[in-house]
């Protein structure tokens, strides 16, 4: 808005403030405008005086009635009350400086400035009034202010016509009434509408009424309802952001933890964000309910979100409004000046007035500004947060068939990457109609001062803008095929970081790396692509003000437009504000692009199909007298297979009842507990549960976090029942030996906890539960023989005794117990009834029964009388439970035997404190040809810089002041030159983008691979140690910053430190007086800046802390929805989500208000010197300085404080950014295991000949101060011999296998395999020789093929006959597509047994000398046990075999038994010889066996 900037004989005041005579008193709608004013002043002076009289503190009916302090209505009325009132202020002063020039005659001038001051006071009352309002409930606005509302919406109704018809000339009364009319509309809507959303109900939430948050606590009071800094804030504090004061100063005592952070309001908590975005949802689609979420388009997404957030994003709308029109009135502003500094002068101290002019447009602007940047980062904020909420709502309730076609590191990315990038889109939400307006205001300016010449700056600027479309379009589909190709690695590197013992076992890893990085290199074509396609772009938009200074003049000297000084450098002025929008066009562009992708897979995630809620109906507690009724249900994971997984089920269970379920391999027993969950969609039947479950998976899930929470599981604490259950659960021993007790906190997914220990939580967990239906799916595999019987006694037939149970059981000897015995095959229950009752009637159970006689035949020469009662190992020691693979990672469970404290596992995530080393930033810069391209960035911008102020320059010295002035050079000259410099500044630009481009997409591909590869060489204690959302975390967000972000951060810092010290040379050219003011107003600056950065910084790190327990909290949940639902705890999952993703969002937050409450300080620090230099320039003699060169220092000091905010910006934004290089440094410094090849010391081809083994004196601890876990054990492996390891659990059966693949490094004696020293050889040499089945059955997503043969040594003829060999080439060559059938995700699509199948067949594959089996056969049933014994022996019967087995059938014909106590020998010899002797701790273990298994049988 131009209010002072005419040339015309009155100035543009005369003719903005003055009416013409013939217009009627009655059509002067200003004076009914000001009597109205007048009213309301009345109104809230009688509310006032009358609440006065009542005893109340004034202002009463407005406070009491108005406001509900957390309502948006509310905050839009105030601060459109105040917006009006700031307006007025400004109108006044304007019309005061006219009515003193006018030397006070005008009357109507009188009556104007009586009416802009009537204005200003009654809206600043209002604003007041209600300010001070407290929490009152929102009830009808008073019925006078509704009227007097209605009038002034009539009345502002009736200017903007009257204006738009009459007086068309006008712009700035049209603008002013539009504002008017917009703020009339608003308060009336709130006034009168706003009530009616919410209904009749108390809760402001609405939809908040069900209980999220543990358990038992409403969501209502989500943000804790207590009054933070923002919300207690008063209105000065807000305007300055003073409310951030107290965190800044605590952030510069001490290094800020999350607990210093304040809380955030309720109404930008998700708690309360949630609910109300899900409704908006489900109104918006229609349906509701279910039907809604299959309906979800992105068009619905969006319009959700805006309704969610629709005031504060009008709010800003309105400072982003104020923001342009104040930018503009500089550059209106300085013909005026440079006239007044050539001596023409309208009125008396003109000077002066400009001055105020100027200072106070730079004030509305900085305000605006502020406001408007802070209050969209809320609104970033909100979205984000609504956004992962939904997201992890749909995972929670996502169907096993949906599941399958979307990996958990892809839904994991739509949290960490698409979720927030809408957030981060909230900056770039206005641009689009701000460009208009922009454009539409330079425009005028340049029409006022250059005529029909402006058509063309307005063609130039069309063209620009066009010829960034296809550049856009092109953004967007490498966007688009960035981020799949980006999913596709997230969810390898996911699920190989799952699996990393096993690849690291198997001398895997480095091809599974290649595999990474093969992934990565197709998402870097397409990373090339995108950073190069935006260096064109960045290359057109930078040049485009050149281009469209270039057309504008141009046009002039064709159209003989005169080019005064004054009108040249308006223009110049107004091009650099249009630079603004032009280069943020691009990245407008961009971001509304990838916005849309991202909008795009959210949309169709929440379209996925849910569980159906029908498959099983839930009876109430006592209403039926069956447990569980299955009738003719058949059920199918994928319900458009032709073969269902269950057919024509039946079977009831009554309470108190057990089932117990068995059969082969793949037969169906996992699925039918799957059923009675609700998990299996169902095709036809019914099924019927009554009263509550409790599930204990066939893989364990466990939570990271203490064992006691992963135990009561939301359930309070009841000291004795869980004594009972920790008992029950063989649990108490294992607790006592761990430092930490039950507070031990658990690695990811249970890492530093054996199989059996994890299995044993499980148990425990559901029976702590106290539920009336449990389900069992073969929890007793994982865990040896004798702790199996114990805990089937114990709780199966002691804690549960009066419960229904239905468990899932390979284990022929917990089948007579059972009250119904399921009978599986093919899907099809084959015979149910008692043990001897089918014992007799059918071949499928005999066939297992025979099997299991087959195994007890072997050590049929033991006497079952012989059998002792007791435990066999010294008492109960059984449950010590501390089995090798969790000692080696979580070391610190144990007590130490030195002073060393005791310290957990899994540590905080390490967090680097104070400023960001130079180190970092100096790695990063010289990491891309050590720094080469660095020198030649900086250089082409210093040359951009010079050229273009070079041509500014020129433009100013070469042109006359005015008319009648002669100008030094002719036309022709004045443009080759300008055109000249012009076209120099645009191919520097070309250069330096595409220089910084090609830096940033080098260093990022550098920093990538140091990374993974020190990642996949690390040892796996770091594995244990570290939870792999945190590594995750690094190479997802830390990963997309370093290749999108961070080189254009370091690009816009270098580039605003030269454009800052071009403006600075320029201004002091005209007056070197400015250094007096600009050197204290610097060195306030920077000490502002290094006492805000100290907050700042930790805030930001902060953020990067608090966001991977959100993604890991949400990877956990994603694995173990089936547990969770089985619980009923999805409402409590959902409160830890929202509590997590307020954790993160807190520090967001005060991260956005600390940035602003600096740059508020820097923005007037820089107004202050501006307004010093303007002040200086009016007070000189006309004449001393060249007005030309005086215009140009105005033109550049208009944008000095947005780039002295925005180098500030940039600088800490930089300082942020950078934090994702610390990060992935920190993890490319990892200690590496020893070297996989050592090519001096490389054994023969032929190695290992002979297999054997030869250990001696071998030491093993998992850290120096950790106790010997294996304590100088001596023997030796015979080669071509099988030999059983047995002994309790924590005795170190698996340490010493992990020794011998030298995943834990021995601390003294050596392991010699033929003769050769495994230390003195490389890893791989050493792994690729040896054979090992793991405990834990392994498959990667993939195909058949890949599984068995990822290192592609093997033909297809080869892996043919392995899989016939391990009995599975029949259940292939089923499938359509053979060895190239599909494995989903952790193999999911195949059952644990067919998995076992497969680890057999890669070790049929490779033949080794020295095979290994890790209780290889705990998850088979006793036949495929069987099988899987024979297979062995019958092709590696020249092997050396070692086995750690929990069955005794599976060690029993084992040519030696080692038995393994608390890290020493205890027993080495032939089974035949250590069952001779009955005192032998072996024979007392297998009577034990035998004794519980011929029970069964007889």
């Amino acid at each position: 808005m131009n209010f002072l900037g005419s040339t015309k004989a009155n100035g543009m005041l005369t003719t903005f403030l003055s009416f013409s005579e013939s217009r009627s008193f009655l059509l002067e709608p200003r004076c009914v405008s000001g009597f109205l004013h007048a009213v309301l002043l009345l109104v809230l002076f009688c509310s006032w005086v009358r609440n006065k009289v009542r005893g109340n503190n004034g202002f009463g009916s407005v406070r009491e009635r108005l406001k509900d302090r957390r309502g948006l209505g509310f905050k839009s009325v105030l601060f459109c009350s105040l917006a009006l009132s700031l307006l007025n202020l400004v109108l006044t002063s304007l019309s005061g400086f006219y009515w003193y020039e006018s030397d006070w005659l005008d009357e109507e001038q009188l009556v104007s400035l009586l009416m802009f001051l009537l204005a200003t006071v009654s809206w600043g009352v209002l604003s007041v009034s209600l300010h001070r309002c407290s929490d009152y409930e929102q009830r009808k606005s008073p019925f006078l202010l509704r009227l007097w509302l209605a009038f002034y919406l009539a009345v502002s109704c009736y200017s903007l016509v009257v204006d738009i018809a009459m007086y068309k000339r006008h712009v700035h009364l049209l603008v002013y009434d539009i504002v008017s009319f917009s703020g009339a509309l608003l308060l009336c809507y709130v006034a009168f509408f706003k009530k009616a959303r919410g209904g009749n109900n108390n809760n402001s939430n609405g939809v908040l009424e069900e209980p999220l948050l543990n358990g038992a606590s409403t969501v209502g009071g989500g943000g804790t309802g207590e009054a933070t800094p923002y919300s207690r804030a008063g209105i000065l504090s807000l305007l300055t952001f003073s409310w951030m004061g107290p965190l800044i100063e605590i952030g510069n005592k001490k290094p800020l933890d999350l607990e210093d952070v304040p809380q955030l309001h309720d109404s930008d908590s998700v708690v309360g964000l949630a609910p109300k975005f899900r409704s908006m949802l489900e109104s918006s689609s229609d349906g509701g309910g279910e039907s809604e979420r299959s309906g979800v388009t992105t068009f619905k997404l969006m319009k959700a979100l805006f309704f969610s957030a629709q005031w504060e994003i009008l709010v800003t709308a309105f400072f982003a409004f104020i923001y342009t029109v104040a930018s503009y009135v500089g550059p209106a502003l300085i013909d005026t000046f440079v006239q007044y500094l050539n001596g023409r002068r309208q009125y008396n101290n003109e000077g002066y007035v400009l001055v105020i002019t100027f200072f106070l447009a730079k004030l509305v602007e900085c305000l605006s500004q502020r406001h408007w940047f802070f209050r969209l980062q809320k609104v970033g904020i909100r979205m984000r947060s609504s956004l992962v909420a939904m997201i992890y709502e749909k995972g929670l309730t996502l169907s096993c068939h949906s599941k399958q076609g979307r990996t958990s590191g892809e839904i994991i990315n739509f949290m960490t990457v698409d979720a927030e990038r809408i957030g981060n889109f909230s900056w770039y939400m206005h641009d689009p109609w701000m460009v208009l307006l922009q454009v539409g205001l330079a425009l005028w300016i340049l029409y006022r001062n250059l005529g029909l010449a402006s058509i063309a700056a307005l063609i130039a600027t069309i063209l620009v803008m066009l010829v960034n479309f296809p550049f856009g379009r092109m953004q967007e589909r490498f966007q688009e095929k960035l981020m799949e190709a980006k999913d596709n690695r997230m969810k390898s590197t996911s699920e190989i970081l799952r699996n990393m013992r096993i690849l690291k076992l198997q001398g895997w890893e480095m091809k599974f790396l290649s595999k990474i990085f093969d992934l990565r290199k197709s998402e870097e074509g397409w990373l090339k692509k995108y950073v190069y396609n935006s260096a064109v772009i960045s290359f057109v938009f930078w040049g485009a003000p050149t281009l469209v200074s270039v057309s504008t003049f141009g046009a002039c000297i064709l159209l003989g437009i005169p080019l005064e000084s004054g009108k040249i450098l308006s223009a110049l002025a107004t091009f650099r504000i249009l630079q603004e929008p032009i280069y943020n066009l691009p990245d407008t562009i961009s971001m509304v692009v990838q916005t849309k992708v991202s909008l795009d897979r959210i949309a169709s995630y929440l379209c996925l199909d849910n569980l159906q809620p029908d498959v099983v109906e839930t009876l109430p507690q006592g209403s039926s007298d069956i447990a569980v009724e299955v009738s003719n249900s058949t059920l199918s994971w994928d319900v458009s297979s032709e073969s269902p997984t269950l057919k024509d089920i039946n079977f009831k269970v009554l309470p108190g009842m057990k089932v117990a379920v068995c059969g082969t391999v793949g037969s169906g027993k996992s699925s039918l507990l799957s059923s009675i969950l609700g998990e299996v969609p169902k095709v036809s039947g019914s099924l019927k549960v009554c009263g509550t479950k409790a599930y204990v998976a066939q893989s364990p899930w466990i939570q990271s976090g203490k064992i006691e929470d992963n135990i009561l599981f939301g359930k309070p604490m009841e000291r004795e029942r869980y004594e009972k259950v920790l008992e029950a659960c063989s649990l108490s021993k294992d607790l006592e030996i761990l430092s930490f007790g039950d507070q031990t906190v658990i690695g990811e997914r249970g890492i530093n906890l054996s199989g059996g220990q994890k299995q044993r939580i499980q148990i425990a967990r559901a029976l702590y539960q106290d539920a009336d239906i449990y389900l069992f799916d073969d929890p007793f595999s994982a865990v040896d023989a004798h702790t199996g019987s114990h805990l089937f006694k114990e709780v199966l037939l002691g804690l549960l005794s009066s419960k229904s149970v239905i468990y899932v059981t390979h284990q022929v000897e917990f089948l007579p117990a059972a009250d119904l015995i399921l009978v599986m095959k093919d899907g099809r229950i084959s015979q149910a009834g008692k043990y001897n009752d089918i014992l007799s009637s059918g071949t499928d159970f005999m066939e297992l029964i025979g099997a299991h006689q087959e195994a007890l035949a072997v050590v049929g020469s033991v006497d079952a009388s012989s059998v002792s009662e007791k435990p066999a190992l010294g008492g109960e020691e059984d449950a010590i439970g501390f089995d090798v693979k969790q000692e080696s990672q979580d070391v610190k469970n144990d007590k130490p035997d030195t002073e060393e404290t005791k310290r957990q596992l899994v540590q905080e995530e390490e967090r680097e404190k104070g400023s960001v080393a130079l180190d970092v930033y100096w790695k990063y810069i010289t990491l891309a040809y050590g720094g080469a391209l660095v020198p030649f960035i900086v250089l082409a911008q210093v040359l951009f810089q010079l050229l273009q102020i070079g041509s500014n320059y020129w433009m100013a010295w070469a042109t006359p002041v005015s008319k009648d002035v002669e100008a030094p050079v002719n036309i022709s000259t004045l443009m080759i030159v300008y055109v000249a410099l012009a076209v120099g500044s645009s191919l520097c630009i070309l250069v330096r983008a595409t220089l910084l481009v090609t830096a940033g997409y080098k260093t990022a591909t550098e920093l990538f691979h140091k990374m993974h590869h020190c990642i996949f060489r690390s040892p796996m204690s770091f594995f244990d140690s570290t939870p792999s959302g945190r590594i995750m975390n690094r190479a997802s967000t830390d990963q997309s910053a370093v290749d999108l972000d961070i080189p254009y951060q370091f690009g816009s810092v270098a580039i605003t430190v030269i454009q800052l010290i071009g403006i600075i040379g320029v201004m002091s050219q005209v007056s070197w007086l400015v250094f007096l003011v600009f050197i204290p107003v610097v060195a306030a600056s920077i000490w502002y800046q290094r006492y805000y950065i100290a907050a700042a910084r930790e805030l930001s790190r902060l953020v990067g802390v608090c966001k991977a327990p959100l993604i890991q909290h949400f990877a956990e949940t994603i694995s173990g929805s089936t547990t969770i639902r089985s619980f009923n705890q999805e409402s409590r999952f959902r409160g830890d989500n929202m509590r997590l993703s307020d954790g993160y969002s807190r520090p967001k937050f005060y991260s956005a208000g600390a940035m602003e409450w600096l740059c508020f300080r820097l923005d007037m620090l820089s107004s202050i010197t501006f307004a010093f230099s303007l002040v200086f320039l009016v007070s000189i003699p006309t004449g001393v300085i060249n007005p030309s060169l005086a215009g140009l220092a105005v033109t550049y000091g208009l944008s000095l404080n947005t780039l002295q905010a925005w180098l500030i910006w940039t600088l800490c934004n930089l300082e942020n950014k950078i934090i994702s290089v610390e990060r992935i440094l920190q993890y490319a410094s990892v200690p590496s295991e020893p070297p996989l090849v050592i090519e001096s010391n490389r054994p023969e081809q032929s190695w290992p000949s002979r297999g054997e083994v030869d250990i001696h004196d071998l030491q093993v601890r998992y850290a120096p101060h950790m106790p010997l876990v294996l304590r100088g054990i001596t023997f030796t492996f015979k080669g071509g011999l099988r030999t059983g390891i047995v002994g309790r659990t924590g005795s170190g059966k698996s340490t010493l296998i992990q020794t011998l693949f030298r995943i834990v490094e021995p601390s003294g004696g050596e392991i010699r395999i033929d003769g050769v020293n495994i230390l003195t050889i490389g890893l791989h040499d050493l792994r690729l020789r040896l054979s090992i089945i793991p405990q834990d059955p392994t498959m990667f997503e993939g195909t058949v093929r890949s599984n068995l043969d990822p290192l592609e040594e093997y033909t297809d003829d080869q892996i043919w006959e392995a899989l016939d060999k391990c009995q599975l080439g029949d259940e292939v060559r089923k499938k359509e597509l053979k060895l190239d059938s599909s494995v989903s995700e952790n193999g999911e699509n195949w059952s644990m047994g067919q998995r076992q199948l497969v680890c057999l067949g890669r070790v049929l594959l490779k033949r080794s000398k020295i095979l290994v089996l890790d209780e290889a056969t705990a998850s088979v049933d006793t036949a495929t046990d069987n099988l899987i014994q024979k297979t062995l022996r019958e092709h590696f019967s020249d092997c050396t075999v070692i086995t750690i087995a929990h069955r005794i059938s599976s060690v029993i014909d084992s040519d030696m038994v080692l038995l393994l106590s608390n890290g020493i020998i205890e027993e080495y010899d032939s089974p035949v010889k250590l069952l001779e002797n009955k005192s032998s701790s072996f024979a007392k273990l297998v009577a034990e066996y035998t004794a519980r298994s011929s029970s069964s049988v007889d």
